[in-house]
């Protein structure tokens, strides 16, 4: 099956520890600078910010850390990672290299327009998983003019070089959003569903 022929959306046979999750975000918020607006401010109308979990080596200004750049293989974790035990649990789980992790804050009546991440694609050699750490009947995510409800504590993979948007009229919505490679163990995952 080529890559290609996978799902837009897989629902991953993953589930994460929810309250243990949602501590740990509030630990890693009391110790860390405010959350960093989203540089691409073409791509959304209201609230939409970032807490660095994984970055480019080299990154040292949360701006940059925030960055997943798709030409880059030397990814490390950021201080903010270092008080959470959960976080880097579920970042434990995923067998192939991490590029970045990041915590993603819709917050209430916010909007990211329709785009693609062209770089985001098993074909490409990346892929991107979301797993929502808060979330709300109120948040519209839409994957090429579908809806996808995602749960609290589920894993998802999207295949984000396709259309997508996502509004939240809602309370803050936020997301685990981790990048890494499409390794064989990524590719099985997703072509076992």
């Amino acid at each position: 099956m080529e890559n290609s022929a996978l799902s837009d959306r897989i629902r991953l046979p993953f589930s994460f520890d929810v309250p243990a999750m949602q501590q740990d975000l509030n630990l890693i918020e009391a110790l860390s600078l405010d959350w960093i607006d989203h540089f691409v401010q073409q791509n959304y109308e209201g609230s939409w910010s970032v807490i660095p979990l994984r970055a480019n080596a080299g990154a040292v200004h949360p701006i940059k850390m925030i960055y997943s750049d798709p030409t880059s293989d030397e990814y490390v974790d950021t201080p903010f990672l270092a008080p959470s035990q959960t976080f880097k649990s579920v970042l434990g789980t995923f067998q192939a290299p991490l590029l970045s992790a990041r915590l993603m804050k819709l917050g209430k009546g916010s909007k990211i327009k329709e785009h693609r991440d062209y770089d985001l694609n098993p074909d490409g050699g990346t892929v991107r998983i979301h797993v929502p750490v808060i979330t709300n009947p109120a948040v519209d995510f839409r994957l090429n003019g579908q809806r996808v409800i995602m749960q609290e504590g589920e894993c998802w993979y999207l295949r984000l070089s396709d259309p997508h948007s996502v509004s939240n009229a809602g309370p803050d919505r936020i997301h685990l959003v981790i990048d890494m490679k499409a390794n064989d163990w990524v590719l099985d995952l997703l072509r076992g569903h």
